[in-house]
């Protein structure tokens, strides 16, 4: 069991847009198709839809112009409108404009070793209807610089490295600040990272420059540095690696400012519960063997922390998680390392190396 990829060819944003949404056509309909439902089930009117769509597709525009462009271009290519196109990568503020909530979500662990690259391994959870919704892409934003990323078809970017040797894994969050007045798509803060930077300080500044309604953190890797950039409308908190080297990041915020707007704290305590897991398994996680790091995580609820999710089949589709994907980064080749599904799944045979 594999993610389908894609290799761009096209270097001009419209273009490469273009010729991604006509090959994967039909999964980024698909992918729509599904977030639509999603939507419904939370209560949000087709109308309110295409507003914030269009909206999330005028503040990209403002911010990163060459971004928006690819958008319209894979709407170009899929035989969609640009503002549907938006909506996928928008859908972050979408669920947070309409106050969705649900208890499942993604765990990430970075440990900088005394010796050798930054050693690194997350979950990904989301809800199971959409779960044909990820894919690989590669592409080359510029000359010589190269992006891999994991991510939903049509969205530009989630979880990725970059052959500068940075990467970024990628949690949601929710915050008092959060708003329906659709700012910068999250998701397209990590494609600029991935783009732009080649350092955490970089990828902070970036982080710093979008004004955005809903609220994630997206951890930046190198071999040698990290830090979990929490960003909020409230403001953007950057939280370094313990004395140790060790940074651990669940579904909420971390920074203490920030904490006082958290929203997960009783609507999601599980979350705590899991990174509390990831706390007593930092000699797992700390291991140069990613398929080790990866067990390391293995935890199911209701006995102990959902780090490893299930769907409940008897809920509604927007109360049902599971984890889609574990990953880890190989930060010296700009390599991705992925596993379909969570960590009670993995072997050393189902990682596929991208």
């Amino acid at each position: 069991m594999t993610f389908p990829t894609f290799t761009s060819t096209q270097s001009g944003p419209h273009a490469r847009g273009k010729e991604l949404g006509g090959a994967r056509r039909e999964q980024i309909t698909g992918n729509l198709a599904g977030y639509t439902d999603l939507f419904a089930v939370a209560g949000a009117s087709g109308a309110q839809v295409r507003a914030w769509g269009e909206q999330a597709l005028d503040r990209s525009a403002a911010w990163a112009p060459g971004l928006a462009d690819e958008i319209t271009g894979i709407a170009a290519g899929a035989g969609l409108e640009p503002w549907q196109v938006a909506v996928v990568n928008a859908r972050t503020e979408i669920l947070a404009a309409i106050d969705a909530v649900g208890h499942g979500e993604c765990s990430t662990s970075v440990v900088l070793p005394q010796t050798g690259p930054a050693r690194t391994v997350q979950t990904w959870d989301w809800h199971d209807h959409l779960r044909d919704a990820p894919m690989l892409w590669e592409l080359e934003p510029r000359p010589g610089h190269v992006v891999r990323t994991f991510t939903e078809a049509g969205a530009l970017a989630k979880i990725g490295v970059n052959s500068a040797g940075l990467g970024v894994h990628f949690n949601i969050l929710r915050h008092d600040a959060d708003t329906a007045d659709l700012g910068v798509p999250v998701h397209l803060i990590a494609r600029r990272i991935l783009d732009e930077a080649t350092t955490v300080a970089e990828a902070a500044e970036i982080a710093r420059s979008a004004a955005v309604s809903a609220s994630t953190v997206i951890t930046a890797v190198t071999a040698s540095d990290a830090a979990s950039i929490e960003i909020s409308p409230a403001g953007v908190a950057v939280i370094p690696p313990d004395a140790d080297g060790v940074l651990l990041h669940c579904n909420h915020f971390l920074d203490d400012a920030l904490a006082a707007g958290e929203r997960h704290a009783t609507e999601r305590p599980g979350t705590y519960d899991r990174l509390r897991h990831l706390r007593a398994n930092v000699e797992g996680l700390s291991l140069e063997d990613l398929n080790k790091r990866a067990l390391a995580m293995l935890s199911h609820a209701p006995e102990d922390a959902p780090v490893c999710a299930h769907p409940d089949l008897t809920q509604p589709l927007n109360q049902r998680w599971e984890t889609l994907a574990t990953i880890g980064f190989d930060l010296p080749t700009g390599r991705l390392r992925v596993h379909q599904g969570g960590p009670c799944q993995v072997t050393e045979a189902t990682w596929q190396t991208f």
